[in-house]
């Protein structure tokens, strides 16, 4: 009965990524709602679910859309007001006048500047940022957006200062030490895959001869950012990506403006004039103001994050048994949705949407001069480009709440159950797996080790592997699994105005993801024989 149970589950996984990838492939506006239906039907005639526990889920999907919808709308507002004010092109100059090799600017922004903002921020930031920038230097909007999904996974398992490692995995009960085993393990499969990973996600963008032209500075470039990584996840988790992708900019920059291994080609343009300071400056001012409200309203130290985060109560109301409420940090809550068990609630001030990418679009308005008819503009063009992504992305959440009913006996643990059962005692190279299977359903690496941590503990103590280490694979398959997520892909696509490519998106993304699981399976199967020696 369990398999037919599993089987049953796993099908509109199946049919989705089918329906996706196919040659006619169904767009995700369409073919996310569709898999919802179906998942909301199997769960009401197949497992018996209350009508009314799907109705409340259904309810928290479709609210829990203003999460990723704001932080999009926000990120292709900031990315509208710097084009149409003319900042973007003084950028572009600049990034010009430090170098014009397509591979030093592809590892600059798509690699470190990238790394130092998942770094900072997470919530999909480093492909909303960083993506518009390098289009803006010429680069194809779709390569592009290949290679902001593959680029952003090594970081990913400390990104938003550290979350998925300290607050994805809470909820175990580890100890310090275990945490930071956890965080080590973790860094060094990444930072393993991380000399293969970049490499593939820039042959999307250049060839093999530009890429075996400049291959060292593009392994400069890596361990510039990986290296600091790697050392400060054995005494932290909540660093390793923002001071080592922080690090890892600032050399890129040094190692591309002296030229140090990059070679010259053909067609190479020469560099562009020094742009003058004040200029630049202003253009990138709300970059980096930006930047530092992210930092600043993420580190715990400096109490900023704590007020952001106020759940003390500013008034409510209850109607009908579902209890509406707002807090003093303005974190909105729906709690016993349709008298279920079923909450929600979004973090106004928090989600990297009204601050930063709001705030910093209105103190940037006056400082880049722009006119009402622009602003107008760039706001109309934003509201245009997220019209379809906002149908995605209600069916993708949808259908995650869906997937996730029935605690035990839901279809996801059913799906990972059944992974487990199958590998056994060689469970350690197949882990990884599991967390990007999370991460493609959720949409989060924190959700992913949220969902299976406890699942991937379970098996671990039942087959006997060391538990810090499952859990390491398990941090870095979700970050591989960012490659494939659907709400990334959606996410990253209406920023750069893609339209349909989704299916596309994911053919090319899948390979680099399985080839990251199986460096992440050697490097743990070594680390394993290491401990039992």
């Amino acid at each position: 009965m369990e398999f037919v149970s599993t089987l049953i589950s796993a099908f509109p996984i199946v049919l989705l990524i089918w329906l996706m990838t196919k040659k006619a492939a169904l767009p995700s506006h369409i073919a996310l709602p569709i898999i919802a239906l179906l998942v909301g039907i199997i769960q009401l005639f197949y497992f018996q679910t209350n009508i009314r526990l799907l109705l409340a889920n259904t309810i928290a999907g479709a609210l829990s859309v203003l999460t990723p919808i704001s932080i999009i709308a926000g990120a292709i507002l900031l990315n509208r007001i710097l084009a149409f004010s003319g900042a973007e092109k003084v950028i572009t100059a600049w990034l010009n006048s430090i170098s014009t090799n397509a591979v030093a600017q592809l590892m600059i922004i798509g690699w470190a500047f990238a790394f130092m903002l998942e770094g900072a921020s997470g919530f999909g930031t480093p492909a909303a940022i960083a993506a518009p920038m390098l289009v803006g230097l010429g680069f194809k909007p779709l390569k592009v957006a290949v290679l902001a999904l593959i680029m952003n996974s090594v970081p990913v398992s400390f990104g938003a200062v550290g979350t998925p490692i300290w607050f994805g995995l809470e909820a175990l009960n580890l100890s310090s030490e275990q945490l930071l085993s956890v965080s080590s393990q973790t860094a060094l499969i990444n930072l393993v895959a991380g000399l293969v990973i970049p490499i593939i996600a820039l042959r999307f963008v250049v060839s093999w001869q530009l890429i075996r032209g400049n291959i060292t500075f593009i392994f400069l470039s890596i361990l510039a950012c990986t290296l600091p990584y790697y050392l400060l996840a054995n005494w932290n988790y909540e660093f390793p990506s923002l001071l080592g992708g922080a690090i890892g900019l600032m050399l890129s920059i040094v190692l591309a403006k002296a030229d140090i291994g990059l070679k010259s080609v053909d067609n190479d343009l020469p560099k562009g004039e020094k742009v003058p300071f004040k200029p630049l400056f202003i253009a990138l001012f709300p970059l980096i103001l930006l930047i530092v409200i992210l930092i600043v309203t993420r580190i715990e130290q400096l109490g900023i994050k704590g007020l952001l985060n106020n759940n003390s109560l500013w008034f409510g109301f209850d109607i009908a048994g579902t209890y509406f409420s707002v807090s003093q940090a303005l974190v909105l809550s729906v709690e016993h949705i349709l008298q279920t068990s079923v909450n929600w609630s979004y973090k106004a001030l928090y989600v990297p949407a009204l601050i930063p990418f709001l705030l910093v679009v209105l103190i940037s308005i006056p400082l880049l001069k722009m006119s009402a008819g622009t602003v107008k503009e760039a706001f109309v063009d934003t509201g245009q480009r997220i019209k379809l992504p906002l149908l995605s992305l209600i069916g993708a959440l949808i259908m995650v709440n869906f997937m996730m009913l029935g605690d035990e006996q839901s279809p996801i643990f059913l799906i990972a159950n059944a992974f487990a059962n199958v590998t056994g005692d060689n469970w350690s190279y197949f882990a990884a797996f599991l967390g990007a299977l999370g991460s493609f359903f959720s949409g989060s690496s924190t959700v992913s080790n949220l969902t299976f941590g406890g699942i991937q503990l379970s098996i671990a103590e039942q087959v006997g592997l060391p538990i810090t280490l499952v859990l390491a694979l398990q941090s870095a398959g979700a970050a591989m699994g960012n490659m494939v997520c659907i709400n990334n892909i959606i996410a990253v696509s209406s920023i750069l105005g893609i339209v349909n490519q989704e299916g596309n998106i994911i053919k090319k993304t899948i390979l680099p993801m399985i080839i990251y699981g199986v460096i992440t399976a050697l490097v743990g199967a070594i680390l394993l024989f290491s401990m039992q020696t």
